[in-house]
C-alpha cells in the first residue's frame, strides 16, 4: 500500500484515522463515568475502596505506557495500535461485568494498560503525521478525544434510568471494537513511521536520571498536576453532585459534562491558541486561572446547593467547566515539547513523559477517595485544584 500512495496521502489517511480514534478512546475510557454512582453502590464500595479499585487503572497506566515507548521504537507505530485498539474495550466490558471489588480492580488495570498503550502510541503518530503533512492538529486530536468522552457521558446519563450498567458498558465496549479494528489499518507505513528503530539506535535508550533527560521530569509533573485534575473531575464529578450537593440521577453527571464540553472547545481552538500565545502561556494562564474558577466554585456552590439549589447547580458546572477550558491545551502542549527535545527519540520521549502524566490520571482519583474518606469529597476536590495551579507552575519548562 505504502508503494500506491504519496507520503502525504498517507499522512492525510493517518490523520483521518487518528480523529476517529482519539474520539473512540474518548468514548470507551469514559465510558462508565456517569455510572460510576451506580457501580459503587451495586458493589458495595465506600469512597476509600473505589479509590483503591483506581489503583487497578494505575498499575496497567504506568505499564502500558512503559511497554509502548519500546514497542513503538521496535515494532513500529501501526503494529502496537493494532493491539491496544483491542484492550481497551475489553477492559471496559470487564468493568460493566464486574460484580466484585476484585473483579472491578483487574477490569480497571486492563484499561489503564490498553489506555496508556493507544495513548502514548497514538500521540507518537500524530507528531508524525504533523511532520510529514506540515500542519498542526495536535490539539485537535485531543479535542476528538474530549467529543467522545462528552458523547458517552451524555449517552450514559441519557439512559441511566432505562438500561443498567452492565449493558451500557458491555455495549459501549463492543461496538468500539467494531470501529476500532478497520481504524487501525490506516496508520503510517514503517517506511513513513520514522520509530522502528535498532538496538543501536542510543536516542532509545536515555538514562533515568541525566541532565539532558531532567526537562522530561520536569515536564512529566506538569502534565501529573493537569491529569490529576482531568481523572479527578472525571471520576468524582458525579459523585460530588449526588452525595455532597442532592443532584439525582442522570443530572449528577452534568458537571462531567460541562467539563468535557469545555474540552471540547479548548481543544478544537488549541492549535490556534498554541500558535498565537506560545504554549507556555497557555498552559500558564489554563492551570492558574482554570484552579481558581474551579475551586471557587465548589467553595460556592457545595454549601449553597441546601438552599438554593438551582444556583448553585449552575455554579459548580461554571467551575467544571473552567477546569475543563483549563486544561483541555494541557496534555498536547507537553506532549509536542517532549517530542521535540534534541537527542531522544520522540516515542521514548512521549513515553517517559507520559508514563507520569497518564499514572497522576489514574492515582489522582485514588488519593482523592482517601481524602474524602478522612474529610470529605467537598474538601478533597481542593487536592485536584491545587494539581491543576502546579501544572501552571511547570509551564516554564516548555520552550515556545
Amino acid at each position: 500500500m505504502s508503494q500506491t500512495l504519496m507520503p502525504y496521502q498517507h499522512g492525510i489517511r493517518a490523520r483521518n484515522a487518528l480523529w476517529a480514534i482519539f474520539f473512540f478512546m474518548g468514548v470507551v475510557s469514559m465510558g462508565w463515568v456517569p455510572r460510576i454512582p451506580e457501580i459503587k453502590e451495586a458493589i458495595g464500595l465506600t469512597n476509600s475502596q473505589l479509590g483503591l479499585v483506581f489503583i487497578g487503572s494505575t498499575i496497567g497506566a504506568v505499564l502500558g505506557a512503559q511497554f509502548a515507548g519500546r514497542a513503538i521504537h521496535t515494532f513500529g507505530t501501526k503494529k502496537v495500535v493494532s493491539g491496544a485498539v483491542l484492550v481497551m474495550p475489553v477492559g471496559l466490558i470487564g468493568m460493566g461485568s464486574a460484580t466484585t471489588f476484585t473483579q472491578l480492580f483487574l477490569a480497571l488495570f486492563v484499561m489503564g494498560f490498553g489506555y496508556a498503550n493507544l495513548d502514548i502510541t497514538g500521540n507518537t503518530v500524530a507528531v508524525e503525521v504533523e511532520n510529514l503533512v506540515d500542519r498542526k492538529w495536535m490539539v485537535s486530536f485531543h479535542g476528538c478525544w474530549s467529543v467522545g468522552a462528552f458523547a458517552t457521558t451524555v449517552l450514559g446519563g441519557s439512559i441511566a434510568h432505562a438500561v443498567d450498567p452492565r449493558e451500557n458498558l458491555i455495549g459501549v465496549g463492543i461496538v468500539s471494537i467494531l470501529f476500532f479494528i478497520p481504524l487501525s489499518r490506516y496508520m503510517l507505513p514503517p517506511d513513513l513511521d520514522n520509530h522502528k528503530g535498532d538496538d543501536k539506535d542510543s536516542s532509545a535508550k536515555i538514562p533515568l536520571f541525566a541532565k539532558e533527560t531532567a526537562p522530561l521530569w520536569w515536564m512529566g509533573f506538569g502534565m501529573l498536576g493537569g491529569l490529576i485534575a482531568e481523572g479527578s473531575a472525571s471520576d468524582w464529578g458525579a459523585l460530588l453532585l449526588k452525595d455532597s450537593m442532592g443532584i439525582g440521577k442522570g443530572l449528577n453527571a452534568a458537571a462531567f459534562a460541562s467539563f468535557s464540553l469545555a474540552m471540547i472547545i479548548a481543544r478544537f481552538s488549541g492549535d490556534w491558541a498554541l500558535t498565537k500565545f506560545g504554549p507556555a502561556a497557555v498552559v500558564r494562564i489554563g492551570g492558574f486561572g482554570g484552579a481558581l474558577i474551579w475551586g471557587s466554585a465548589i467553595a460556592i456552590a457545595v454549601p449553597l446547593s441546601d438552599s438554593h439549589p438551582l444556583p448553585a447547580f449552575i455554579i459548580i458546572n461554571i467551575g467544571f467547566a473552567a477546569a475543563g477550558l483549563g486544561i483541555g491545551p494541557m496534555f498536547p502542549a507537553f506532549i509536542l515539547a517532549a517530542s521535540r527535545l534534541p537527542g531522544i527519540a520522540p516515542g521514548v520521549a512521549i513515553a517517559r513523559v507520559g508514563v507520569t502524566g497518564i499514572a497522576g490520571y489514574f492515582i489522582g482519583p485514588t488519593i482523592t477517595g482517601f481524602l474524602a474518606d478522612l474529610f470529605s469529597l467537598p474538601v478533597a476536590m481542593f487536592y485536584p485544584v491545587a494539581l491543576l495551579a502546579m501544572a501552571g507552575l511547570f509551564s516554564r519548562v516548555i520552550k515556545d
